[in-house]
């Protein structure tokens, strides 16, 4: 880092209003909290909704799966584009309405139709939000918050699973009936509204603006969370990085074909993308009741153990976050992998052993092993370099291409899991994912670049001129 750049980081930590900065990530991470919420309720609505629908293993598959592809696969890549065109502020307003009308579309659901319908719906405003958020806090962060403010949107995610998991676990105790399952999907209604609300009062992203030539906007932006002088140096900074991005700046396929270092970097984030639900998280995510029950527990058994997983998640969150501040991206990423693929061989070989409440138990604890790993280091950096790899003229729609792939891995994934683990066998299935994540981890070694402590006009201009190296 320069030895200006380095008075700029220094000024803008003195300048920072903190308490600004908090309530901007708590509101606009509600999206997060919604993704998660959406995505972990499932779990545990399923083993009530198969019976009062009498869905087959197809349909439960459908259910499943749908909220992922069509749903937020289709989602991001809309997303990005209305993130590109109505701003970052404009396209959360919108998913805040999406999620309201899926979530009553899920609870009210008649039949096994509408509920994928309305799953679809749901899904369109997860993956809208997750290429929003991140892109919305990674513009409005300082360069020095940035790590922190843009995964307090992971932590958010996986805070809406665990609160999935609770609150399923404490409908399933409080409420001794079969249709407990509608208002377990009907209570994300709640945080939709709070999200809605919650982004009236917030502004757009100064960076945004700039793009759109409202350079006072986004001036007096600035200057809600910096002083004057920070501001002015981010600002300045902003706009001369702007003057280049309109050159570059048309079609956004067009700017790609146009050039070559903006196809690698998104080349690099839809690799991203992939490896990280390649890891096989969400099959713990969307199938650990089902996994338990299958091993012996019961089923309120296992909801409540399901609970450890969601605990997990987040307190390996919070621990990843903190890390972010010392450690490397890439760093973050190579230990992660490296964890994952030995907690996944210890899984594999926990379903070898002889049915019981002790083995059930011990697969719990490999699970759990297995999901701190990916949530302390792979999660936390993959959605904040997506966030920060992609230049502004494309970074909106580089985002939902590459939060496209994720979900259609994610959904693909989802999808297979219970047919290959009815093929293969827990044991099978498990050394399958132990071989895909070492092919992530020789990915990860060989593409990923590191991006820790430049700011995000900087980042575009490295890799612009090749200071940071960019492997085709």
């Amino acid at each position: 880092m320069s030895q200006s750049t380095s008075r700029a980081v220094a000024g803008a930590k003195s300048g920072v209003n903190r308490n600004y900065l908090i309530k901007l990530t708590v509101i606009s991470t509600l999206g997060g909290l919604l993704f998660g919420y959406d995505t972990g309720v499932i779990s545990g609505a399923l083993l009530y909704m198969k019976d009062a629908l009498e869905m087959n293993a197809v349909q439960e598959a459908l259910v499943v799966s749908a909220l992922l592809f069509p749903g937020a696969a289709s989602g991001a890549l809309v997303g990005g584009r209305l993130a590109d065109n109505l701003g970052r502020r404009g396209s959360l307003l919108v998913c805040a309405i999406v999620f309201f009308v899926g979530a009553i579309g899920c609870a009210l659901a008649p039949t096994v139709t509408i509920m994928v319908i309305a799953r679809i719906v749901l899904g369109f405003g997860v993956g809208a939000a997750a290429v929003t958020c991140p892109l919305y806090l990674a513009e409005m962060a300082p360069a020095h918050l940035r790590g922190r403010m843009v995964t307090i949107n992971e932590l958010m995610i996986v805070t809406g699973q665990m609160l999935a998991f609770a609150i399923n676990a404490a409908l399933d105790a409080l409420i001794q009936d079969p249709g407990v399952w509608r208002i377990m999907l009907g209570v994300a209604t709640i945080p939709a509204i709070a999200l809605l609300i919650g982004m009236l009062v917030l502004p757009e992203s100064p960076r945004w603006l700039v793009i759109r030539d409202r350079f006072d906007s986004a001036r007096k932006i600035l200057e809600l969370s910096r002083t004057p002088e920070a501001a002015s140096r981010e600002y300045d900074a902003i706009v001369a990085n702007s003057k280049i991005a309109h050159n570059e700046q048309g079609h956004a396929w067009q700017d790609l074909k146009n050039n070559r270092w903006m196809r690698r970097l998104l080349w690099v984030g839809c690799g991203l993308a992939a490896v990280q639900q390649a890891t096989g998280i969400n099959t713990v995510n969307y199938y650990a009741p089902t996994i338990l029950e299958s091993s012996g527990l019961g089923v309120s058994a296992s909801l409540v153990a399901t609970i450890g997983v969601g605990v997990t998640s987040v307190v390996t969150t919070v621990l990843g976050i903190w890390l972010l501040g010392f450690v490397g991206r890439k760093k973050m990423l190579m230990i992660g992998f490296s964890g994952v693929v030995a907690a996944q061989a210890l899984l594999a070989l926990a379903f070898t052993l002889p049915s019981s409440d002790a083995v059930s138990y011990l697969i719990l604890a490999c699970m759990m092993l297995f999901v701190a790993f990916v949530q302390c280091f792979i999660g936390t950096c993959v959605w904040l370099l997506l966030s920060e790899i992609f230049p502004v003229a494309i970074r909106g729609f580089a985002m939902g291409i590459a939060v496209f792939v994720l979900w259609t891995v994610n959904a693909l994934i989802s999808f297979a899991f219970p047919i290959v683990n009815e093929a293969l066998g827990s044991t099978g299935t498990f050394l399958l994912f132990v071989a895909v994540n070492l092919i992530s981890l020789f990915f990860v070694a060989k593409t990923v670049p590191e991006t820790k402590g430049r700011s995000l006009e900087e980042i575009e201009n490295d890799f612009r001129t090749q200071a940071i190296t960019i492997v085709s």
